[in-house]
């Protein structure tokens, strides 16, 4: 049974999910953005975070804008790279009014180009600050993604509730993790569910996708949307949160 918080006059219950959708390319092998938005249709959120999105370019229908139009939802597209001419990054997508999208650069050297995606969206009459991240995936280049990814989250100059989520590729609880959890509260999937790993698919051995947040925040309920479709469609397992977002 999946639990929800409890509604109040001074708060609103969210479901956010962050999914790290591999170009819409499943363990079949099969590239179908169609089978994702059919996952995330499930899940019904109110706020996705996916990583790993293939969006404009010559070749084709956006993943980005299918995944929307198939959920009826709003989207913004931080770009990292360019891959075969359409951009390739992360995307959020909303229930709730868009109003104000920014993109930080995080790339490190040579290593594959990354980047931290903030969206703010109006939740009646509340703002709330949604980061999207996908890290790298070499030890030195993660320290400093995570260095930087906390002194943007931690700017004093924006107030207000938080949340921060996506793939951070640690195997094992490093730099990324212990500077987040020392700045911000942790979702921790132990106290809710005996499987805690998303990755790979098929059959789950790593924690990669993780949740924080900080403010006028508090969590309900954590799952891991394992399902017949999610097992296939990417190789990763979306992480879904329930939480109550404090109202100002």
């Amino acid at each position: 049974m999946k639990l929800q918080p409890a509604a109040t006059a001074a708060s609103v219950p969210l479901r956010v999910v962050t999914y790290n959708v591999h170009r819409c390319r499943g363990m079949d092998r099969r590239t179908r953005p169609d089978r994702i938005a059919a996952v995330l249709e499930e899940i019904d959120a109110d706020l996705v975070a996916l990583q790993e999105v293939i969006g404009a370019g010559p070749g084709g229908e956006s993943q980005a804008e299918s995944i929307g139009a198939a959920l009826g939802m709003g989207w913004v597209m931080a770009p990292t790279r360019r891959l075969r001419g359409h951009q390739f990054g992360n995307v959020v997508l909303s229930r709730f009014p868009i109003v104000n999208h920014l993109r930080h650069d995080l790339s490190w050297k040579t290593c594959e180009p990354r980047c931290l995606q903030r969206v703010d969206v109006h939740v009646r009459g509340t703002l709330l600050h949604v980061y999207n991240v996908h890290l790298g995936t070499a030890i030195l280049e993660r320290r400093y993604q995570a260095e930087r990814l906390v002194a943007i989250v931690s700017d004093r100059h924006v107030g207000g509730a938080k949340l921060v989520l996506g793939d951070f590729n640690e195997w094992t609880r490093g730099r990324a993790t212990a500077l987040l959890s020392s700045r911000l509260k942790s979702v921790e999937l132990q106290p809710y569910r005996r499987r805690q790993r998303s990755y790979p698919g098929l059959f789950p051995i790593l924690h990669l996708d993780h949740i924080y947040y900080s403010g006028r925040l508090d969590v309900a309920d954590i799952e891991l949307a394992r399902t017949r479709r999610s097992l296939v469609a990417s190789d990763h397992l979306p992480l879904v949160a329930n939480v109550a977002l404090g109202l100002d």
